[in-house]
């Protein structure tokens, strides 16, 4: 297991249903196992023992528990990635009553099953599957409508539809390192450093602490960059506040695009209040891949706008800091700030 006794203790006393499958809960008394979101009476945690899985639990002499029928999570995970399979092979969009159907599940049942373990349902997985596979098409093909096509989109139209406002960047501007777009950006002074901060018109699109134009060349080479601009000026003025006085921030515009998986994560990190803290494990449940640890951790590095995407509130399960990409300085300052740290206290 990836995680700790104490994060499973965690998960059990509440009942979390999304680390069902991530391990399973041995009751020694009993001589039973359960899934962590086990309905039955919590037992003290001295009877307690944590297995990977149903097999290990049942090598070490104990049963599976009439109740919660935790092995009934290997038929979930195994359904779930058969269906991942057929609608990766599938040209068409498969319709969620066939994929139920082959896991023998009902529509309904099936689509909270697969919502659990992806964070997406069936179809909004099946779009950012063919999301995805477009934005790696345009940066290798010469033409737009070559590379719509080439991602499984029916028509044009279809892609168009289904990305509005999520690319963020037209096709064509993706596809050309930014080419007709304008960012525009500042680096300005904070309690925390030198900050960059860029935006294109939907919204801010970089936040990095001792970074230069250099960055934003790097990502956007094609892109028009606009050094400050009055409208610009106005937005600066809110990501400045929210670094310098943390509190709720959401009504800053971002322009981020990353896979469905990576976006699935930010959507979380912003969800966490200020003044508290998620571990990498806690963060890959919240988005309902309990396994995908490491995946979240990458997801969270990849984060182009800090602070607004606040993946400095992410700490690894024993309490360290873990890692930062401007440095865990600046991670603690921010901690300190918003009070989910207390200056002196150790990493």
């Amino acid at each position: 297991m990836t995680i700790d006794d104490d994060d499973c203790w965690t998960a059990v006393l509440a009942r979390d249903r999304a680390f069902d499958g991530r391990f399973v809960t041995g009751v020694l008394t009993t001589r039973i196992y359960c899934r962590p979101s086990c309905a039955a009476r919590h037992p003290a945690r001295s009877n307690v023992r944590f297995f990977a899985d149903s097999a290990a639990a049942r090598a070490a002499g104990l049963r599976p528990c009439k109740r919660c029928s935790p092995d009934d999570v290997s038929r979930d995970e195994r359904a779930v990635l058969a269906a991942i399979a057929a609608i990766k092979a599938a040209e068409q969009p498969l319709a969620l009553a066939a994929l139920a159907a082959e896991a023998g599940y009902s529509p309904s049942h099936f689509q909270r099953v697969f919502t659990r373990h992806t964070g997406l349902s069936p179809a909004a997985y099946a779009r950012a599957l063919m999301q995805e596979r477009a934005a790696e098409a345009l940066t290798g093909e010469r033409r737009v409508t070559d590379a719509i096509y080439a991602a499984g989109y029916s028509a044009p139209s279809r892609f168009y539809d289904n990305n509005q406002g999520r690319l963020g960047m037209a096709p064509s501007a993706w596809a050309n390192g930014g080419r007709g777009v304008t960012i525009h950006w500042a680096v300005v002074a904070t309690s925390l450093g030198p900050m960059l901060v860029a935006a294109t018109d939907k919204g801010v699109c970089r936040l990095s602490f001792n970074e230069d134009r250099s960055a934003l060349e790097a990502r956007f080479p094609n892109a028009e960059l606009v050094e400050g601009g009055a409208d610009f000026a106005a937005l600066l003025e809110q990501v400045v506040a929210a670094v310098e006085q943390p509190g709720d921030y959401a009504h800053i515009p971002l322009d981020v695009k990353g896979t469905a998986f990576q976006e699935a994560v930010w959507q979380e990190l912003r969800r966490i209040p200020p003044g508290e803290t998620r571990s990498y494990a806690q963060l890959a449940a919240a988005v309902g891949r309990p396994k995908a640890v490491r995946a979240a951790g990458s997801a969270n590095g990849a984060n182009n706008v800090a602070v607004l995407i606040p993946c400095h509130r992410v700490i690894a399960s024993g309490g360290g800091l873990g890692g930062y990409a401007y440095g865990l300085a600046i991670k603690r300052q921010l901690l300190e700030k918003e009070g989910a740290l207390s200056p002196g206290d150790q990493d």
